[in-house]
């Protein structure tokens, strides 16, 4: 069970550093809740602004990466109170 815990290790690093990525890389949207709400004052227009092509497809794989990650660290955690040596 030590080579599945350390798989499961280097597999949640992995999809760590990807999340990182996936988030840095999406464009802001607005100044924050304020700008959401109050329409903010940089010509935007405010509110909600749909997703397309290459934003939107980064923006469902961060969300299935963070899916991934949770399911992984779950796993991590089982697989350590599980299987104690």
């Amino acid at each position: 069970m030590a080579k599945l815990q350390n798989a499961l290790i280097i597999a949640e690093a992995v999809i760590a550093v990807l999340l990182m990525a996936g988030v840095l890389i999406q464009t802001p949207k607005a100044s924050g809740l304020g700008g959401t709400i109050g329409g903010g004052g940089d010509g935007l227009g405010g509110g909600y602004r749909t997703r397309r092509g290459l934003e939107r497809q980064i923006y469902w794989t961060t969300w299935v990466l963070v899916v991934g990650f949770l399911i992984c660290s779950i796993a991590n955690v089982w697989v350590t109170t599980h299987f104690k040596p």
